[in-house]
């Protein structure tokens, strides 16, 4: 069985989405759309911008999506059997799988990018990446502290990212190497992605999903709040305004897939982190990028 896999934020990079542009009528066609929806050149920025202006949070979520969507559409062997995202990935897994029309998909990534920035400015915070130490530990350090700090990804076995507070994920960085953390490593983010700090974005994105038409996909998607795979378009709905606050549990998504029989993982957009976690989890899936030739 074949999946295909979406990444989030950090994997973007400058020129990211050109060879699309250059080689694909549909692509520079989409991408042109894109440029209307969004009212601003993110092509200019995507091909040709600096890391910095690509790292606004408002440039690099649409970003990731654009050049995510259009490659899978793209693809003339497309067919999966399953789809999941990593956080801002399941928005671009659901258009992939036809949940979610590409303009709506985008609309909404818009939308989620701009409710971020705010809830960032609002609440600052920060996240840090937990290294070999078991989820349980973490999430009981996480309660023990007088701050706003909780497990936000479970990205695969020993590796887990904590969101919260810049105090709070101080106190919890020194306190998970005192339990015996291989790491605790600040990362170098806009804000307490997945936290009840984002609680303002999960608000005022949940108003414009709810307005939005989800329709009944090819294949399941897995999603971040449960692991689980979701067919129902209502039930996807009301995850996905979830997942703002809630943990990306990728490790039990990768953990469902695998018994639900899959053996091909094709990762469709910027960068291979999702495959390095898959290959943690289990060496013997067969792992790619998506390619066109």
């Amino acid at each position: 069985m074949k999946a295909y896999v979406f990444p989030g934020q950090g994997a973007q990079f400058v020129g990211m989405g050109k060879d699309l542009y250059d080689r694909f009528p549909k692509a520079k066609d989409m991408f042109a759309k894109a440029n209307d929806i969004l009212k601003f050149n993110i092509t200019d920025i995507m091909f040709e911008g600096t890391d910095e202006d690509l790292r606004q949070t408002k440039v690099t979520q649409p970003a990731i999506f654009l050049h995510s969507v259009i490659l899978a559409a793209m693809l003339e062997d497309f067919n999966p059997d399953m789809v999941a995202g990593h956080s801002l990935g399941e928005f671009s897994a659901l258009v992939a799988n036809q949940t979610l029309t590409f303009e709506d998909g985008l609309r909404l990534v818009s939308q989620r990018a701009m409710a971020m920035q705010k809830a960032c400015d609002a609440n600052p915070g920060t996240m840090a990446a937990i290294i070999n130490l078991e989820d349980e530990k973490i999430r009981q350090i996480c309660d023990s502290i007088d701050e706003v700090v909780v497990p936000a990804n479970f990205n695969s076995p020993g590796q887990v990212v904590i969101s919260g507070s810049v105090k709070g994920i101080e106190i919890a960085c020194e306190m998970m190497k005192e339990a015996g953390a291989k790491r605790a490593l600040p990362l170098k983010v806009g804000g307490a992605f997945h936290s009840p700090l984002m609680e303002p974005a999960r608000e005022e994105l949940a108003e414009a999903i709810q307005k939005t038409k989800f329709s009944k996909g090819i294949c399941p998607v897995y999603q971040n709040v449960t692991g689980q795979a979701v067919t129902d378009p209502e039930i996807i709905k009301a995850n996905l305004i979830k997942q703002l606050t809630a943990p990306v549990c990728w490790t039990q998504t990768m953990e469902n897939m695998i018994a639900a029989g899959v053996n091909q993982v094709i990762e469709v957009g910027p960068g291979t982190v999702l495959q390095g976690l898959f290959r943690r989890l289990n060496p013997n899936i067969e792992l790619s990028s998506a390619a066109i030739e």
